[in-house]
């Protein structure tokens, strides 16, 4: 037939929904008052555009045939008249199936139920008004029913996302998401960069890392947790205000909230604290609010989530640690002894494990099961003075050194972000990095893992700084109201078929 059945490069198109933004319903009179037989020297005024999509419905009625084409940002239907087109374009058109990729040249026309149409063929539609740009060699979902096997739409993402159109916008929100939080950053003196993902040694979180090796140096190394140790370097080297949109990697268990690999947010700002971080982050989520309400066309900052309305546009909560433990668990942090008995009473822990830990962390494992369930889920709230012992590289309250002057971001029950005023002093943070808390585990003890070149950086003198890490996955599921981390990252990790 001399068609490629795998397309070639083609210019000049334009998106389904840009095509239907040129149609006229003037042009349409126009057209219709000329009639089947226009005066001579009549010229059609309707848009003429060229689009691809892949064919989502073919209905073949022997000389016409209708298909809806689909791209990233709708649908449109085409016509494919026997009569209006060359003899090679409709014998293209009779092959094409399900699935398949295809370009099609022709005007805008409206049908009699009012449907946006591209009439193909006629004046410049470049040698052929229809012409195949790749075949789908599988059969496609179920035209009706989609792809709704959870499992095959995160294996085979590349279907789900023109199967599935809610799936794209999803992914097209997520990217807007991500765009105004660097606009808003770079408009604020912020600098992005970029940190190791390789590093020698594992730090800046406590996490199980993962372990690969260098051949050319012989050397172990280990896949990012955080960039946390780096960009402190950057505030030492006279970078006042970093950040970087970072791809992270731990090792650990898998759930609606968790993946292997995560992209987080990671900020510092010289001369700040917590609180200057924490106002850039509470700005900078509804920011983002802003940009996915302006998007659904939504007014105000309300945005659904499961069950919860979530109000972005009002200031966010901020409520202490201790108070949130007395309210969850009926009495005072301080009582370590009644800690330690309440925490086997009510099985939050074994009594041998519990006499493993430090008391810090029976305290922090009873907040986690109790206290921060007393936080409104449908509120962002910020967390503040979580213990010191648990927070290794953040500074003491100057006027409570048994706190931390640390915030962690808690919004529909999910944390989304912890916020420190950060440790600069060399001497402490050496003793921070050295101090092994009774009970420590694997997972906790790289926060503690010792640094020569970080303690170095430090004595060279780095700047008070305050500094944040925001997920931007847990982000993207609150805003897009989707309930799994699955669903806002486009390749999650699977066991293998």
């Amino acid at each position: 037939m001399g068609k490629l059945p795998y397309g070639r490069r083609t210019d000049g198109l334009l998106t389904l929904a840009d095509a239907k933004l040129k149609h006229s319903d003037a042009a349409d009179a126009e057209v219709a008052a000329a009639g089947k037989t226009p005066p001579e020297g009549f010229v059609d005024p309707r848009a003429r555009v060229r689009v691809a999509g892949r064919v989502m419905l073919n209905r073949d009625n022997g000389k016409l045939i209708w298909m809806t084409l689909r791209d990233h940002t709708g649908d449109l239907q085409v016509a494919i008249s026997q009569r209006d087109v060359d003899e090679a374009s409709f014998a293209a058109a009779k092959k094409i199936d399900l699935g398949d990729l295809v370009i099609v040249s022709g005007a805008l026309m409206k049908t009699k139920t009012g449907e946006i149409t591209v009439w193909a063929g006629g004046a410049g539609a470049g040698g052929g008004a229809v012409e195949p740009a790749s075949k789908c060699l599988v059969p496609p979902p179920e035209k009706h029913a989609g792809l709704h096997d959870v499992e095959i739409r995160y294996r085979q993402r590349y279907v789900d996302l023109w199967a599935t159109p809610e799936t794209m916008q999803v992914f097209q929100l997520r990217s807007k998401i991500v765009a105004s939080m660097r606009r808003f950053l770079e408009e604020r003196g912020f600098i992005e960069v970029e940190t190791p993902m390789l590093q020698i040694m594992a730090g800046g979180a406590a996490a199980r890392p993962f372990v690969t090796h260098m051949n050319a140096l012989d050397l172990p190394l280990y896949m990012r947790i955080a960039p946390e140790l780096y960009l402190k370097r950057l505030l030492v080297g006279g970078m006042p205000k970093v950040f970087e949109i970072n791809r992270n990697f731990r090792n650990e268990g898998m759930d609606k909230n968790h993946n292997p690999e995560f992209t987080m947010l990671e900020l510092y700002q010289a001369y700040g604290d917590c609180q200057t971080v924490m106002e850039v982050t509470e700005n900078l989520v509804r920011e983002a609010a802003r940009t996915v309400a302006g998007a659904r066309g939504v007014s105000g900052l309300v945005l659904p989530f499961g069950e919860l309305s979530i109000d972005y546009g009002s200031p966010f909560a901020r409520v202490m640690y201790a108070e949130l433990f007395a309210r969850g668990c009926g009495f005072e942090m301080g009582d370590t002894a009644r800690a330690r008995k309440e925490a086997v009473e009510r099985r939050v822990l074994k009594a041998e494990d519990a006499a493993k830990l430090d008391d810090a962390f029976i305290i922090n494992k009873l907040f986690e099961e109790f206290g921060e369930k007393m936080v409104d889920p449908a509120k962002p709230t910020f967390i503040c003075e979580y213990p010191a012992a648990i927070s290794p590289l953040t500074r003491p309250s100057a006027t409570n050194p048994v706190v931390a002057e640390r915030a962690d971001l808690f919004i529909a029950h999910m944390e989304i972000g912890p916020h420190y005023t950060e440790l600069n002093d060399p001497d402490v943070q050496t003793a921070r990095f050295r101090e092994q808390l009774a009970g420590l585990d694997e997972e906790e003890s790289t926060m503690r893992n010792f640094d020569a070149d970080f303690i170095h950086a430090l004595k060279v003198g780095m700047p008070p700084a305050g500094g944040l890490g925001v997920g931007i996955d847990r982000i993207t599921m609150l805003l897009t109201n989707q309930r799994t981390i699955r669903d806002v990252v486009l390749f999650p990790l699977m066991r293998p078929e």
